[in-house]
């Protein structure tokens, strides 16, 4: 796990080497073992790389890394799982160097050279960002994987072409004129992130997942796709397979104890997040299932009620038999991570779960180098509530007249959240959510829009109506209001994970783990996010995934075999923080400032208006307004750290 960084500058008649080395610096905390940098002045490139020592350790795992042919030179973020694989495969071929180490990144020189680069990239299991260039045909080449676990931007200003892992680098170069981008502001409003390719600044864009881009000197750049989920989507939901429940659960469990085995190889200490959900008990029980020691896991705990899963973290860990460490964290150290937050998110992002995520990460940097977390279960195995809960309000009210559904939604609306959650709490324990007021009234704000696409925007919005939050602004279009999708998957709860794990998962999820682990140098790896699970995923009919209203039943079938269902059946719980009553407690200076009407007219970007209306909603207790809240306060911190407007 690394940075990576370069310039692309056919026109520069001065060495490079000077403005890498200031780009790579700023990615230290991705890669403290070791940097590197590597020019050819005459062609106007030059690389930048930042180490994480996972596979060899030694200096023959250095990068930048040139080819035993001496035709390609590489910096790369990430882990191939197949390389030894490829190894035997090149020499089968008669194709194999004389290797100088045994990284990963030798393997895939090598099979550059033998293959070509997208023959390679569609043969890697894993997850990874690069950047090559071409001695021979003078092109540069980045790739992302296929899910977007790794990041890279990239941007093309006048001839000048900068790229990176994060936008931090973008800033020591001194030709970067950072500007915000007012549409990706608005789209940023409307979902926390800012969705790719856009980036929060104009000209600089994010290399979607399952990409390749292409850039010559005297050429645009050309983006290529690799790997296409919408057709997986499509192709696996037109012609399901018919495996009985036993064939599909051995398979699921063999893939996935495959994906888990694969990512356990490291020349460091490993461990596992473990929040005692579904996700990371099966992660967790798969390694420990394959190891001769105790695995190490590790949780945090928050004392408020709703938010403390360390105690199911530990039942977990007691019957699986790992070696267990957790945390209690006071609201003293959570709020001390909340200043810094704009170092590590160097654009925009508002996913309040980043708190707990970074604090769980510093965690387990003290014990282990490598970390497997269980995210993407929920994308790939149909689990977010919203999934049946949107799908079963789809089929249920949609040939109810519009003006009935409208009235029905001011009536849920007529009892606080405070006091849905009151009522509710008498639900059975296998019934009951987390924060059902919240749900209630998020049910009664979608019950009248007029079709399944503005249901499934409504149930991911934060602000409804972003232009009205970034005036003038005519926000960046996503997948979400584009109607071809829906050909490709007519049905709705399909297409909501399809869209889900097309924005939601790389730019929220995705984002959010390689940024809070990177920031304490700890590498994450994330085995249900194997390509190849994905494509069993989608090969499989809806009710392997989702069976009397739960979802991933294929998934808990295979939980079952290693941890008795009692000690993970409850309630689905977020991985947050009381963040609602932090603003309006010890936070209620901090968000004041950041608040203010001056503050919040700086720039000219965002009208307080309606801004300061939901602050002063929030403070009453009238509505909940912390998802809109959260996100322009994360915008004013990150404005302040960074500039741009």
């Amino acid at each position: 796990m690394c940075g990576l960084t370069g310039i692309l500058d056919p026109r520069s008649r001065a060495p490079l080497a000077g403005a890498v080395q200031a780009m790579t610096d700023r990615l230290i905390h991705r890669g403290p073992d070791g940097d590197g940098v590597w020019t050819d002045d005459a062609a106007g490139v030059a690389l930048g790389h930042r180490r994480l020592s996972i596979i060899d350790l030694s200096p023959a795992g250095a990068q930048p890394m040139t080819s035993a042919c001496g035709r390609y030179v590489i910096a790369y973020n990430g882990e191939v799982y197949n390389a030894e694989d490829l190894r035997r495969d090149l020499a089968a071929a008669g194709a194999a160097p004389e290797y100088r180490g045994h990284s990963d990144t030798e393997v895939m020189l090598a099979a550059f050279t033998c293959w070509g680069v997208r023959a390679t990239v569609e043969k890697l299991i894993g997850m990874f960002a690069f950047a090559l260039w071409d001695r021979e045909e003078r092109c540069l080449v980045l790739a992302r994987d296929r899910l977007g676990i790794k990041p890279l931007y990239w941007g093309d200003a006048g001839g000048l072409f900068l790229f990176a892992s994060e936008l931090k680098s973008f800033h020591a170069h001194p030709a970067f004129r950072p500007e915000v981008d007012p549409a990706a502001l608005a789209a940023y409003m409307r979902y926390n992130y800012v969705p790719a390719p856009a980036s929060i600044y104009k000209d600089v864009f994010k290399l979607e997942p399952g990409c390749l881009l292409f850039k010559r000197a005297d050429q645009p750049a050309r983006v290529e796709r690799y790997w296409d989920l919408r057709r997986i989507a499509h192709d696996g939901q037109s012609a399901p397979r018919g495996l009985s429940d036993q064939d599909a659960v051995d398979e699921a469990d063999a893939l996935i104890g495959d994906a888990v085995k694969r990512r356990m190889v490291a020349d460091v200490p490993l461990g596992a997040f473990l929040s005692g959900g579904i996700d990371s008990s099966t992660v967790a029980a798969l390694m420990q299932a394959q190891s001769d020691v105790p695995v190490k896991t590790f949780s945090i705990g928050f004392d408020a009620d709703g938010y403390d899963e360390a105690p199911h973290a530990a039942a977990v860990a007691r019957h699986l038999g790992t070696d267990h460490t957790e945390l209690y964290v006071d609201p003293g150290q959570a709020l001390d991570v909340i200043p810094r937050l704009p170092d590590f998110y160097d654009e925009p992002f508002a996913d309040s779960s980043q708190i707990p995520t970074y604090l769980v990460s510093a965690l387990t940097r003290q014990h282990v180098t490598v970390a497997l977390s269980g995210d993407g279960g929920d994308e790939v195995f149909a689990g977010y509530t919203r999934y049946a809960w949107g799908d079963l309000l789809r089929r249920r009210t949609g040939r109810i007249p519009r003006p009935l559904r409208a009235g029905t939604a001011r009536m849920l609306h007529c009892l606080s959240e405070d006091s849905w959650d009151r009522l509710l709490k008498h639900l059975p324990v296998a019934r009951r959510l987390s924060h059902p007021g919240q749900k209630v009234h998020k049910l009664a704000d979608v019950l009248a829009q007029p079709d399944d696409m503005a249901l499934f925007r409504r149930l991911i919005t934060a602000w409804r109506d972003p232009a009205a939050v970034v005036p003038g602004a005519a926000e960046t279009p996503t997948l979400a209001w584009d109607d071809s999708v829906r050909k490709d998957v007519p049905k709705f709860m399909e297409r909501m994970q399809l869209l889900d794990s097309l924005m939601y998962l790389p730019d929220d999820i995705l984002t959010k783990v390689d940024r809070a682990s990177m920031a304490v140098s700890l590498e994450a790896r994330v085995p249900l996010l194997d390509h190849r699970v994905v494509e069993f995923a989608w090969s499989l009919p809806r009710h392997m995934r989702v069976r009397d209203g739960q979802g991933k039943w294929i998934l808990r079938q295979v939980l079952d075999r290693y941890v008795p269902r009692q000690l993970t059946e409850r309630p689905k719980m977020g991985f947050g923080i009381p963040v609602d009553r932090w603003i309006k407690g010890p936070l209620r200076d901090w968000a004041e400032d950041l608040l203010s009407p001056t503050a919040l007219a700086e720039g000219g970007l965002l009208d307080p208006a309606p801004i300061r209306h939901a602050w002063d909603e929030h403070l009453s207790g009238t509505r909940n307004r912390t998802t809109e809240l959260w996100s322009v306060l994360m915008f004013q911190a990150w404005r302040r750290r960074w500039g741009g407007a």
